[in-house]
């Protein structure tokens, strides 16, 4: 009995595992299925996302065969008579624009760097080609371009500078804050100089110029304020601003100091080396300069110019140590500024446009249209403040005007509120920018002292070695 039911124990016991067999080989097969199409389904994912990375890290990457390309359309446009500018001529027949280098392409705004005429200047363009950008409606309805008078021409291009700056007609004619006047009236003052009729071409070149927010901020505000960036010219959709090395975060100095050329700075030796005093004299100079800059955009326009993107990069120095804003991307007027503020809140942080803030209201859930810190503020934070740090200055830094200058910085990136109500509070941020100026001063004085004191100093020792010898 017993040996007979050891085959049918077995034989139990085998289809058991074969069936235990067989379940797992299911559960694996389904499980293996499972993994591959999931291994499968990432791998797709990563090389789409990879191929749509490159595509659009190549189709913004600045590089030279890319911008002389895009610069032999250009002249082919104008070759076709389909663009016009001063520039033209030299760039694609004459040969006096040399193209250098290729310095970014950002967003679709391209920048080249070029000699015009042996000048160093940079080539900008918010799009690449002149067929991006919007015609100007009324050539669809003129059967030439010389039934457009240079009134006619003035009335839509005070119209296009209006909206790019955010400026109404009423804006423009408040009263108080102007002490130059309507923008638009100053542009339009500039066109109606002219006397014969415009081409279509260039007609539509002006439209494409208008169309770009940082050609019409420099063109316009340019014979306003000695703090903007100068166009010295265009073609077609391209406009040329004067060349200036900007600013860098990693620079001690912030800006390079070898290549500014101010009387009375260079060394006694004739070398045209700079001493340590010297320097500083130049740095507090510069320092001078971002001062005057903000009171210009505060107080020289019809409304207040904020600069909602303040960092080194975006400013540069001429050669005699002038401020100069080279990046308005995120300039805005007042009117434009309220508009771009007032959006709906949960909290302050919700009313942050980049170095540009305002409070928000719980009650209305609105974030107010007026801005809460103001430039010279964000000035003081994110330049002044590392500037004049104790580190750089080292054993400098105990002097009692030094001290009294940190002191200074610290109150100027702490004291809140915008212009409106810093009058409102007694002008809390007029007397910080005066104390600033006041204390920069007193240090200019004392580096232009002690300057002339080494100065006589060296002279005496060396006329002393000379009789030696």
């Amino acid at each position: 009995m017993l040996s007979g039911g050891l085959p049918s124990g077995g034989g139990g016991r085998g289809r058991g595992l074969c069936l235990l067999r067989w379940l797992g080989l299911r559960l694996w097969s389904r499980r293996g299925t499972l993994v591959f199409a999931l291994l499968w389904f990432g791998s797709w994912l990563f090389l789409n996302g990879l191929v749509l990375v490159h595509r659009s890290i190549m189709s913004d990457y600045c590089t030279d065969d890319k911008s002389r390309r895009i610069l032999q359309r250009l002249c082919l446009d104008f070759g076709d008579g389909s663009v016009s500018g001063d520039m033209c001529e030299d760039l694609c027949v004459l040969g006096l624009v040399e193209y250098k280098r290729c310095l970014y392409y950002e967003n679709g705004k391209k920048v080249v760097e070029a000699r015009w005429r042996g000048n160093p200047v940079i080539l900008k363009s918010k799009l690449e080609n002149f067929s991006s950008y919007e015609p100007l409606g009324i050539l669809d309805y003129q059967d030439a371009a010389e039934d457009l008078s240079p009134l006619d021409v003035v009335f839509y291009a005070t119209m296009e500078v209006r909206n790019s700056l955010g400026l109404s007609e009423d804006a423009e004619d408040e009263e108080g804050g102007a002490n130059n006047g309507s923008l638009s009236k100053l542009w339009g003052k500039k066109l109606k100089i002219r006397e014969k009729s415009y081409s279509r071409a260039e007609l539509a070149s002006l439209w494409s110029l208008l169309q770009q927010e940082e050609y019409t901020f420099l063109r316009v505000l340019q014979d306003l304020s000695p703090h903007v960036a100068k166009v010295l010219g265009s073609c077609g959709h391209f406009y040329a601003v004067e060349y200036l090395t900007a600013g860098h975060a990693w620079n001690q100095n912030i800006f390079s100091l070898d290549e500014v050329d101010v009387p009375g700075l260079q060394a006694q030796d004739g070398a045209g080396a700079r001493g340590r005093w010297s320097t500083r004299e130049m740095v507090h100079r510069i320092a001078l300069s971002f001062l005057d800059l903000v009171w210009h955009f505060d107080n020289d326009f019809n409304h207040k110019l904020h600069l909602c993107d303040i960092k080194p990069e975006n400013f540069a120095i001429r050669k005699d140590l002038t401020v100069v804003a080279i990046d308005v991307d995120m300039a805005f007027f007042e009117p434009k500024m309220r508009d771009i503020l007032e959006q709906n809140c949960s909290s302050d942080d919700d009313c942050n446009f980049f170095d540009c803030s305002s409070r928000c209201d719980p009650v209305r859930r609105r974030c107010s249209p007026r801005r809460r810190n103001s430039n010279l503020q964000v000035i003081c934070e994110k330049i002044f403040r590392p500037w004049f740090s104790p580190t750089l200055l080292g054993a400098k830094a105990g002097l009692p005007l030094q001290v009294e200058l940190q002191r200074a910085m610290q109150d100027c990136s702490e004291t809140d509120g915008g212009v409106d109500e810093a009058k409102a509070h007694g002008g809390v941020g007029q007397r910080v920018h005066q104390r600033l100026l006041n204390i920069l001063n007193h240090l200019l004085q004392e580096e232009v002292a002690f300057g002339e004191r080494e100065g006589i100093t060296e002279g005496k020792n060396h006329i002393h070695s000379a009789l030696n010898f």
